[in-house]
C-alpha cells in the first residue's frame, strides 16, 4: 500500500513553481495591479472575474467561488486527487517523487480507459502489421511520416466487424454495458455487437487534458458508397461542441508562438504541423459554436482563423468572426488563402515557407468583413456603392476602438474615391443610432432585471443563512491577525477569545497545530492541511487586502465589534419573540422578553 506523500516533499514542490506559470498554461492572464486576471476556465463568463496573487500564490474566481493554491487548481482543472495534483506539479518542476508515495493513482473511467487502449491498439495495427500495410501506405501517400503518426496518435481499424470488440473483451475489465455506451460499436436488432469504424485511418479526438474520448475515422477505400469521414457518436465524454481537434497540445505551444490557429478540419491542422506551426485546432464536423469560443479565449485573445478557401470556407469564416465578436478582448486575424485551396492542399502546392507567411500575412476581422461586403456590390454602379458606402460605415461605427474607425474611415475614403470628411458626417450620424439603441437596450434591461427581482426576492428572513449574509469582517481580520502574527495571536489567546463562529475556531485550531509542527508554517502551505469545506475562507481572506501592520487598540475594537454582533443577534431573536408573544396576547411573556431587550440595549451600549 502506497504511503502519504512527506510533507516537506509537498512543501519543497508548492515552493518550486509559481503559481502564475502554472495557470499560464491553461489560461491567458493579463497584469492588473499586483494581481493577474483572466476568464475563468470552470465556467462560462464575458468579463474577467478569475483573479491569480503572485505573492501569495492563490488564485480565486470571484464569479463561480473556486480558490486555492496551485495544487487545488490542478485538482478542478485537470479532475485530479491531491497525490496527482503534486506529482503534476513535480513533473513541472522538473523534481523526483519519493518512493511510494501517496495513494493510488486515481484509475481512469471505463470509458476513457477503452479508448486509450483503443488508441493503442489501432496504432499498433497500422505501424507494426501486415494488417495495416494497406493503410500505411495510404498514409504515406497522404505524406504523414511516422513522426506525425506518432505524435498525433493516428492508427487503422482493419475491415473486421469484430476485431476491436474481440480485443477488448478478452481483457474482461468491461461490462457489456460499458461496451454499448462506449460509441465504439454498432448493436444488430438481435442485440449484438460490432466495431463502428471498419476499413478506416483512425485519427484520436482528445479531451482538454489530451485523453482519447473519440474517433474520427477516414474512408481509405474508393468505394464512394461509404461515407468519407465517419466521426464518433456522442457519449458521456464525448460532445463535439466541447472539443477542439489537438488542444491539449496546441494550448502549449500557444505560449511560444503567442496565438491559437483555428481550422476546419485535423488534416489541416496536421499540414500546419508539418510546416512548423503547433498551434493549430479544429472543430471536428460541425461550425463553431460558443464553448469552444471560450475555450480558445481562456489560452489566448490571439486567434487567427484559416478556414478553406472556397466558398462555403469563406462563409464559415464570416460567421466565425461575427461569433468571436460576441466576446470581449479577442485579437482576431483571418487568413484567406487564393485559388480556393485548404490549408493541407496550399502546403502540399506551394510549400511550407508560404504557408508560414500567408499566417503572417493574416487581415484583421475588420478588413475581412469589408472585403466580405464589397464582394457583395458592383462598385462600377454608383446607386450600388452608395449602398455599400453606407452598408461599410454601419460596420465601422460599431468599432469600439476610435483608432480603428479612423483607420478604416481612411480605407474606405481611398477605395471609393470619396472624402473622409464626407464619410465622417455618416459616421458620426450611424454612431448615434448605435449609442440610441444601445442606450434604449440598456433601459430595457434593467427595467426587466428590476422585475425580475421584485418577483423573485426573497424575504430577509429566508436569505439570512446566505454566506455573502453571515461573513464577518471583524472574524476575518482577526483571524487573518492571528494567522499572520505572532504577538497578535499570543494577545488574543491571552485575553481567552474564542472565535464565535465554529468554522473559524477549527481554523484557528488548525493554525496552531500547523504553527507548531512546522518551521517556516505560511497560508499557502497551510491550505493543504485543512478539510477542504474551511478552505474558501482562507482564500476569501487571503484575496482581500489587508494592512499587515496592526495595534492592539485595533484588536481591541475588533473583539468590541464582534460582541456588537453578537448582541445584535440575540437582539433580533429576542425582537422575533417578542412579536410572537404579541400575537399571542401573552402579556406576562410580553413583559419578559421586553425587559431582556433593554438590558441587552444597555450592554451594547
Amino acid at each position: 500500500m502506497a504511503g502519504r506523500i512527506p510533507e516537506q516533499f509537498i512543501d519543497e514542490v508548492r515552493n518550486s513553481v509559481d503559481i502564475v506559470d502554472v495557470i499560464s498554461q491553461y489560461v491567458s492572464l493579463e497584469k492588473k495591479g499586483k494581481d493577474y486576471v483572466g476568464l475563468c476556465p470552470f465556467h462560462q463568463e464575458n468579463t474577467p472575474s478569475f483573479t491569480v496573487n503572485e505573492g501569495k500564490q492563490f488564485f480565486y474566481c470571484f464569479g463561480c467561488g473556486k480558490g486555492g493554491n496551485v495544487f487545488k487548481f490542478l485538482m478542478y482543472q485537470d479532475h485530479l486527487t491531491f497525490p496527482e495534483s503534486v506529482k503534476k506539479v513535480a513533473e513541472l518542476a522538473h523534481l523526483q517523487m519519493p518512493e511510494g508515495y501517496g495513494e493510488a493513482a486515481k484509475p481512469l473511467s471505463p470509458l476513457k480507459k477503452m479508448y486509450r487502449q483503443a488508441t493503442e491498439f489501432y496504432q499498433h495495427i497500422l505501424l507494426t502489421t501486415k494488417v495495416g500495410e494497406r493503410a500505411l501506405e495510404y498514409a504515406r501517400k497522404r505524406e504523414l511520416t511516422d513522426d506525425l503518426l506518432k505524435h498525433f496518435k493516428v492508427g487503422y481499424a482493419p475491415d473486421d466487424d469484430k476485431i476491436l470488440l474481440t480485443y477488448l473483451q478478452q481483457k474482461k475489465e468491461y461490462t457489456d454495458n460499458d461496451l454499448r455506451d462506449s460509441g465504439l460499436f454498432v448493436e444488430s436488432q438481435d442485440g449484438q455487437l460490432f466495431d463502428r469504424f471498419r476499413d478506416r485511418l483512425m485519427f484520436p479526438l482528445g479531451d482538454e487534458s489530451g485523453y482519447t474520448v473519440g474517433f474520427s475515422g477516414r474512408r481509405i477505400s474508393n468505394d464512394k458508397t461509404i461515407a468519407k469521414y465517419m466521426n464518433s457518436p456522442e457519449t458521456k465524454i464525448f460532445n463535439k461542441s466541447k472539443l477542439l481537434f489537438h488542444f491539449a497540445e496546441a494550448k502549449k505551444a500557444a505560449r511560444s508562438e503567442k496565438h491559437l490557429i483555428l481550422y476546419e478540419g485535423y488534416m489541416d491542422v496536421i499540414a500546419a504541423y508539418k510546416a512548423g506551426i503547433q498551434s493549430g485546432v479544429a472543430s471536428m464536423g460541425t461550425s463553431l459554436t460558443t464553448e469552444q469560443v471560450y475555450m480558445l479565449r481562456r489560452i489566448t485573445p490571439n486567434i487567427l482563423v484559416n478556414y478553406d478557401g472556397d466558398p462555403p470556407g469563406i462563409h464559415a469564416a464570416e460567421r466565425a468572426t461575427k461569433l468571436f465578436g460576441q466576446v470581449q478582448g479577442f485579437n482576431l486575424g483571418i487568413i484567406v488563402l487564393p485559388e480556393n485551396l485548404d490549408p493541407d492542399e496550399y502546403v502540399k502546392k506551394y510549400g511550407k515557407e508560404k504557408y508560414r507567411a500567408e499566417v503572417a500575412g493574416a487581415l484583421s476581422s475588420t478588413d475581412f468583413l469589408l472585403e466580405r461586403l464589397a464582394n457583395q456590390y458592383n462598385l462600377h454602379n454608383d446607386r450600388e456603392k452608395l449602398a455599400y458606402i453606407t452598408a461599410a460605415v454601419q460596420m465601422i461605427a460599431g468599432l469600439n476602438d476610435p483608432v480603428a474607425a479612423d483607420l478604416y474611415l481612411d480605407k474606405l475614403a481611398r477605395q471609393t474615391g470619396v472624402t473622409r470628411e464626407s464619410l465622417k458626417v455618416t459616421f458620426v450620424r450611424e454612431r448615434r443610432k448605435l449609442q440610441r439603441a444601445r442606450n434604449h437596450q440598456q433601459a430595457y434591461q434593467a427595467s426587466t432585471l428590476m422585475e425580475n427581482i421584485g418577483e423573485t426576492a426573497e424575504p430577509k428572513e429566508a436569505q439570512a443563512g446566505t454566506d455573502s449574509e453571515t461573513r464577518n469582517p471583524a472574524l476575518d481580520r482577526l483571524l487573518y491577525l492571528f494567522i499572520h502574527s505572532d504577538e497578535a495571536r499570543d494577545y488574543l489567546l491571552s485575553r481567552q477569545f474564542l472565535f464565535p463562529d465554529e468554522r473559524y475556531a477549527k481554523l484557528a485550531e488548525f493554525w496552531l497545530k500547523y504553527h507548531q509542527t512546522h518551521d517556516e508554517a505560511e497560508v499557502k502551505g497551510f491550505i493543504d492541511f485543512i478539510p477542504e469545506e474551511l478552505q474558501g475562507i482562507i482564500i476569501n481572506m487571503e484575496m482581500i487586502t489587508m494592512p499587515p501592520d496592526y495595534s492592539k487598540r485595533e484588536l481591541d475594537d475588533q473583539l468590541r465589534a464582534l460582541e456588537k454582533s453578537k448582541i445584535n443577534e440575540q437582539l433580533n431573536d429576542l425582537l422575533n419573540q417578542l412579536k410572537e408573544a404579541q400575537r399571542k396576547q401573552d402579556n406576562s411573556l410580553e413583559l419578559e422578553i421586553a425587559q431582556k431587550v433593554i438590558a441587552l440595549r444597555r450592554k451594547k451600549f
